[in-house]
C-alpha cells in the first residue's frame, strides 16, 4: 500500500536531515532513543484502557463510508481508526476502499487487495515486514483518531491483547533492535558509490559521504561478506587508527583501521589502498 499524499516524501526528508547531521555517535544515539520511545509507545498503544469501545468484525463491517453507514473506519493490528478525514482514500470506489470496515493488516505489507489478501493474518511476515506495520501504526496514530479495538485475532472479548498480538509486538521489538544493528554496521562500513556504463564498465569508489553516511574519513572499497548472504557488497573501510570494535583498555593497534576485519575481502585488480576501483569491460 502506498503512503497517502506526501507521507513517504516527508519520511525521506527527515531521514536525509538526520544523515546530514553526521557523526556516528549522534546517529546511533538517535536510533537507540527512537527504539526506546517506540517500545514504550507500543506498550501504550496496546495496554488496557477504561471505557474503550470494542467492535466485533460484523459491526466494524458497517463502517465503510457508504450512504447510510454510521462512519468510515478501518483497523490495523486490531486497532480501529476513524478515517473519515481521509474519505477520498477510503470511501466506496476509492483506491483503498478495501481497507474500510475491516482489519486488513496483511495487505498493508503485501499490497494484495484481493479478498484473499485483505485479511488480518500476519503470522508469516518477516521482522522487516512487521516494522512496516509499525510504521503504518505510527502513521494512523498521528493522522487519524483511534476509536477502539476489534475483537478477534489481536484482542479478546475483554479488550486485552491476545498471544498473537504479543508475538507481533515481540517481532517488532526485535526488528527495531536489528535496525539499530544495521545502522551501527552502516556507520562502520558505509556503502560504496557505484556506477556502470557500457563504454567504461563499472567503478566503485569511496567519499566522505558515500552511502549517505557523513564522516571525517574516506576509506577504501572492500567486499563485505555477511553471514547468510549469497553475494558480498561493496563498503568503504577506514584505513587508519584502531579497529572500530577495539576496547578502550587496549590502546595497542596496527594503525590499519578496520582493514583486518575477517568478513572483508579485497577487489582483484584494485590496489589495496586505492579509494577508487575501476573494472573496464
Amino acid at each position: 500500500m502506498d503512503r497517502e499524499a506526501a507521507t513517504s516524501e516527508e519520511r525521506r526528508a527527515a531521514a536525509g536531515s538526520m544523515l546530514r547531521l553526521g557523526g556516528r555517535g549522534l546517529l546511533l544515539g538517535l536510533a537507540v532513543a527512537a527504539a526506546a520511545v517506540m517500545a514504550a509507545r507500543l506498550m501504550g498503544w496496546w495496554s488496557p484502557r477504561a471505557g474503550l469501545r470494542l467492535f466485533i468484525p460484523e459491526e466494524l463491517a458497517r463502517y465503510r463510508g457508504g450512504p447510510g453507514d454510521p462512519g468510515l473506519y478501518l483497523a490495523l493490528l486490531g486497532r480501529v481508526y476513524d478515517v473519515s478525514s481521509g474519505r477520498r482514500h477510503y470511501e466506496p470506489g476509492a483506491h483503498y476502499s478495501g481497507f474500510a470496515g475491516r482489519d486488513a493488516s496483511r495487505a498493508f505489507v503485501t499490497g494484495d487487495y484481493s479478498a484473499a489478501g485483505l485479511v488480518d493474518d500476519v503470522s508469516d511476515l518477516s521482522f522487516s515486514e512487521m516494522l512496516t506495520l509499525q510504521n503504518w501504526l505510527s502513521f494512523y496514530e498521528k493522522n487519524y483518531e483511534f476509536v477502539g479495538r476489534v475483537i478477534g485475532r489481536f484482542y479478546g472479548e475483554d479488550g486485552l491483547p491476545t498471544p498473537e498480538l504479543t508475538r507481533v509486538e515481540a517481532m517488532i521489538t526485535k526488528g527495531l533492535e536489528a535496525r539499530q544493528e544495521e545502522l551501527k554496521e552502516k556507520q562502520k562500513f558505509p556503502p560504496c558509490n557505484a556506477e556502470w556504463s557500457s563504454a567504461k564498465g563499472s567503478r566503485l569508489w569511496c567519499s566522505p559521504n558515500s552511502g549517505g553516511v557523513s564522516r571525517d574519513w574516506i576509506g577504501v572499497p572492500r567486499k563485505l561478506y555477511r553471514p547468510g548472504a549469497k553475494e558480498p557488497h561493496c563498503v568503504c573501510v577506514r584505513t587508519t587508527g584502531p579497529p572500530s570494535d577495539q576496547t578502550t583498555d587496549n590502546p595497542i593497534h596496527r594503525n590499519r583501521g578496520d582493514l583486518d576485519h575477517p568478513n572483508l575481502g579485497e577487489y582483484t585488480g584494485c590496489p589495496p589502498l586505492a579509494i577508487t576501483c575501476s573494472f573496464p569491460l
